[in-house]
């Protein structure tokens, strides 16, 4: 899975001082200011963000660890750039197994599986209306691994973690249509068929969603470039 780093979970001093190099870089991939395959010069975010290269290279590892940029020796950091075969590819693994966990989700889910997958759409939609597009793409993956932990199929669990966290950076980077995080009525209405034990309708509905997903992304190839990161991201050198 992404990790989703909070406000609230910066504690621990290390991570405190790359924490907002790491947001401020996440938003602008996610924002779309930062194009797909950009480099990430070390020397040039550290005169930036006004900190040392050590504390920005905690923060690349950061985003590496979450998929969001790639490390390669010798070269550097660049923002991630998966091709639209490994974005078609990943979709049509989870619209071979999504489907399958929800109908098992719908057979096994107690009041309080629905009660949290409420809860964890309360939080989705809070951070669409903010406006906080990236976390509402990381939550919207927490939701379908939710969905397979209610199933409780080990192996199918471990590959939708994996599918998802593919698929949650090819939205970041990708999408055209902000409603390609998830769409509201999309998400309920799958609660609603699991809530039911309707696993026909629940499977339906997750294929239906994941072909929705798939048709907000744009997959076309660009080429963009800036001669700024400083300007890209939106700050004062």
């Amino acid at each position: 899975m992404l990790t989703v780093l909070r406000e609230e979970d910066r504690d621990d001093k290390p991570a405190a001082r790359w924490s907002p190099i790491y947001f401020g870089l996440r938003d602008a991939i996610v924002s779309h200011r930062l194009a797909p395959g950009t480099k990430l010069p070390e020397d040039e975010l550290a005169s930036i963000y006004s900190v040392s290269r050590t504390v920005i290279r905690a923060a690349l590892q950061a985003l590496a660890h979450d998929r969001l940029a790639r490390l390669e020796p010798n070269r550097g950091a660049f923002v991630a750039q998966p091709s639209k075969i490994e974005a078609r590819e990943v979709f049509e693994a989870r619209a071979l197994i999504e489907p399958k966990v929800a109908a098992l989700a719908a057979k096994v889910a107690v009041p309080s599986d629905i009660v949290q997958l409420r809860q964890h759409l309360e939080k989705e939609h809070e951070a669409l209306h903010d406006g906080r597009d990236s976390d509402a793409i990381m939550l919207s993956a927490r939701f379908h691994v939710g969905i397979a932990e209610i199933a409780a199929h080990s192996v199918f669990t471990n590959f939708v973690r994996d599918l998802v966290s593919h698929s949650s950076l090819i939205i970041a980077l990708y999408w055209k249509r902000r409603d390609a995080t998830c769409e509201k009525h999309a998400h309920h209405a799958l609660v609603d068929a699991i809530e039911a034990g309707d696993s026909a309708n629940a499977a339906a509905l997750m294929n239906s969603h994941l072909v929705d997903l798939l048709s907000g992304l744009d997959l076309t190839d660009k080429v963009e470039k800036s001669d700024s990161l400083a300007d890209l991201l939106r700050l004062d050198t």
